[in-house]
């Protein structure tokens, strides 16, 4: 354990005592979220970010230790477990490298090489590798064993070659080199299979592609292992120009490792030929395999962390807050759905309203929209913008109208994983008589009041604003989004009185069951009146309350500061704050000119320390701070609805829906988003589109480029930016824009290998390169 944690500190540049005070706090069962907030003293304020890290590094560390454990217990049974190799193995610092020196020893199935060592072939491996001046031929008369199937002398020396190919195929030093080598000079190459050119017309760009695979991009790389998936694309590593060298640079290796030259002598071309067969038979596929794992872990690892930046930014965007609001589902044929939900998202009403095409019958859905308003006392409307918003959003323009008494906003909202919630279990649960359609308008609605609370009802990986999310490992990408959303609950606070088992479940501490048991003691005994009475909840016991307690929020309650973010375990050094100043304890909160004269570290003690104790006062003069930036929504321009619309050089108004590592993609109205380039992202070198923007931002754009036919919109943030011709083929091939659909999921034509390729967005991409060079 020592050896671990004194890693990790190095790996995370902190002191060490502060890693081995995490690890025993996460080995008690504490989260992160706690740890981070409330455990700053203990853990020398490691924030949320390193605690992850340390978190996911823990695991593999200990995962890497009981390998190593398994490792020297099979070497040790057969007796080969010596101390030069047990050092080795216990200095092997990755999962790779005690792999390499476990596969000598690794039980396999019997080889070709095993079968001819049973026949007696080792010696003359061995005599024919020490002695390369001995003839091969006349040396293998002497071992051949027909009862053994060898029969001739062809037969002796090939099993000759398998002993020595396994040897040299299993040396630990020699397959790091090589794959160092393979790595740094290797270049990942594609082609196309043939008589896929038009089934794989979307990987057209990676038909004729090489790019150094240590270069190589997280979202090329995983459009290249899509391709290959679906039959499009033939993958393989290469080194550049190896085809025009005598001798394979990865043979000379090999050769190199054994001291094996060419002198002229008897065995010297037989050893080659071994060298040979060792790289082309047993190593190139192998490593092949592995260096491309290599790569398409790492692209994933991106890949998953673009998703879950994309999905904090999106779970802490701003809330319109708790006033009765108005969820519009929009459709064509099947109508548009309407629901009704009070300042706590309690659903009202609810209808089906007919104004588009076939039934036109919009100025009875005004007539019913207009009595819903009035009704209920409707501040916001919320639109889908799915299938028909456009449209809806026009009527719902006209209603706004209408409404002369008082002020009502219109807002369009990512209705991403709607449908998956509209189906699921949860809202079965809480709608069992409600139609599938109409929950979907409840969600819609609720989620512009509060996204957080709404979308934590979701499977993350439903809410689509990943890049290649189905292409990446599930399991990987299921504890990276859940540890997203568990930090952004509890760095928001959940009303206790208000939760949802959703919300609930994810504070910390609680779990589905003890979730459950706060709605179920709720519903039975009345609303919380204090934290304290949480532990009057069946198997809530003194552990899960010290986790959850300060991210839940009793508005109104007893003690004021059960709708802070002070621990309850905290209250102590309020009450001596309070007794120290003479002040009462509702006095103290909000006042912040007197709070700023205190002095924090007149109320530390053994138990709070200045980090705590700082916290407190800050809380003490914005209680209950909502961490989220204030709403703001965008305008789509009006008469602009289908990419027919679009002109060049249009200035217009969007969202941000998605941030991927090549740039940025924005919602302008058209039901198909459009993707600002990381080079037309600002008037800078971007290297991260995330320190510019993120998911919720809403930001301005100028149209640069439209190719209708392939539906595929190009966009910039640099408003001096020239639009060039409209295209009416060819045009932008970078990722392509997405099609809305109801995951919001991201499917596109994969990346080129650079900027001249990409049409006329090609030409702009050129044009930004040469400003950035002078």
């Amino acid at each position: 354990m020592e050896l671990i944690s004194q890693r990790i500190a190095n790996e995370l540049n902190v002191r060490h005592p502060q890693v081995s005070a995490a690890i025993a706090l996460l080995d008690e069962g504490a989260t992160v979220p706690f740890i981070s907030r409330y455990r700053k003293e203990v853990t020398g304020g490691l924030d949320d970010t390193q605690l992850r890290n340390l978190e996911e590094r823990l695991r593999y560390l200990r995962e890497l230790e009981d390998r190593r454990t398994t490792v020297l217990k099979s070497i040790e049974e057969q007796g080969k477990l010596n101390d030069e190799l047990k050092k080795e193995i216990l200095e092997a610092d990755t999962k790779t490298r005690l792999e390499d020196l476990y596969l000598p020893y690794k039980p396999k199935r019997r080889t070709k090489a095993q079968i001819a060592r049973e026949a007696g072939l080792e010696p003359l491996a061995e005599t024919l590798f020490s002695q390369p001046e001995l003839d091969p031929s006349s040396t293998a008369e002497s071992y051949l064993n027909p009862d053994q199937g060898i029969t001739d002398v062809k037969a002796a020396l090939d099993g000759a070659k398998q002993i020595l190919m396994e040897r040299f195929s299993e040396d630990a030093q020699l397959l790091q080199r090589l794959r160092d080598t393979l790595w740094q000079q290797g270049e990942l190459q594609s082609r196309v299979v043939t008589g896929q050119e038009q089934t794989g017309e979307k990987f057209s760009d990676y038909f004729a592609h090489n790019e150094a695979i240590k270069n190589t991009p997280s979202h090329r790389a995983l459009a290249m292992f899509r391709g290959r998936n679906e039959g499009a694309l033939q993958l393989a590593l290469v080194i550049p120009n190896s085809e025009e060298l005598k001798v394979h640079p990865c043979e000379e290796m090999i050769a190199n490792h054994f001291a094996i030259q060419d002198q002229g002598r008897a065995a010297d071309s037989w050893l080659k030929e071994v060298v040979r067969w060792t790289w082309r038979v047993k190593l190139l596929t192998h490593l092949e395999t592995e260096l491309m794992g290599r790569l398409r872990e790492a692209a994933e690892t991106e890949a998953i962390k673009v998703f879950a930046g994309n999905l904090k930014d999106l779970l802490l965007a701003a809330p319109a807050g708790p006033r009765a609001t108005l969820g519009l589902d929009p459709g064509l044929r099947t109508g548009v759905k309407v629901a009704v939900v009070d300042a706590t998202g309690k659903l009202l009403e609810y209808a089906t309203i007919y104004p588009h095409v076939p039934k036109n019958q919009w100025n009875e859905s005004l007539a019913v929209l207009a009595k819903l308003v009035q009704k209920h006392n409707v501040d916001l409307i919320s639109i889908g913008n799915g299938t028909a918003s456009r449209e809806t959003d026009k009527l719902a323009a006209d209603l706004v109208k209408l409404i002369t008494d008082r002020k009502v906003a219109k807002i369009m909202v990512s209705e991403a994983g709607a449908s998956v919630y509209s189906a699921s279990e949860l809202a079965a649960k809480e709608f069992p008589d409600l139609d599938v359609s109409i929950r979907g308008a409840v969600s819609i609605a609720r989620r512009l009041q509060d996204p957080l609370a709404e979308l934590v009802k979701i499977d993350p990986k439903s809410i689509g604003v990943g890049q290649y999310q189905h292409d990446v490992s599930q399991t990987q990408l299921a504890r990276s989004l859940d540890a997203v959303v568990e930090d952004c609950v509890n760095a928001v606070g959940v009303d206790l009185n208000m939760a949802s088992v959703a919300l609930l479940n994810r504070v910390s501490g609680l779990n589905a069951t003890l979730a459950q048991n706060i709605i179920n003691h709720r519903d039975t005994h009345g609303a919380f009146d204090s934290r304290k009475a949480l532990l009057e909840v069946p198997r809530l016991g003194p552990k899960a309350f010290e986790q959850c307690a300060g991210f839940l929020r009793v508005m109104n309650g007893k003690n004021p500061l059960d709708a802070s973010a002070v621990h309850p375990e905290a209250y102590p050094v309020v009450k001596k704050i309070a007794a120290t100043t003479g002040r009462s304890l509702e006095s103290l909160i909000g006042d912040s000119e007197f709070l700023k004269t205190l002095n924090p570290t007149q109320y530390t003690d053994e138990h709070f320390g200045l980090p705590t104790v700082t916290d407190i006062l800050q809380e003490l003069d914005k209680p209950g701070r909502d961490p989220r930036p204030e709403f703001k929504a965008a305008e789509f321009m009006e008469g602009v609805e289908e990419i027919s619309d679009l002109k060049l050089g249009m200035i217009l108004e969007g969202a941000v829906t998605n941030v991927t590592n090549f740039g940025a993609f924005v919602d302008i109205g058209v039901h198909q988003d459009g993707l600002v380039h990381i080079s037309a992202l600002a008037d800078r070198f971007v290297e991260d589109p995330r320190t510019v923007v993120k998911a919720g931002d809403i930001v301005t754009v100028k149209v640069l480029d439209v190719d209708a036919q392939r539906r595929r919109i190009a966009l910039s943030m640099r408003l001096n930016d020239e639009p060039v011709a409209q295209t009416s083929k060819g045009g932008s091939s970078a990722e392509a824009p997405r099609k809305r659909n109801s995951q919001n999921s991201y499917q596109s034509k994969a990346e080129p290998k650079n900027s001249g390729a990409l049409g006329s967005l090609g030409m702009l991409l050129a044009q930004a390169q040469k400003k950035q060079n002078k």
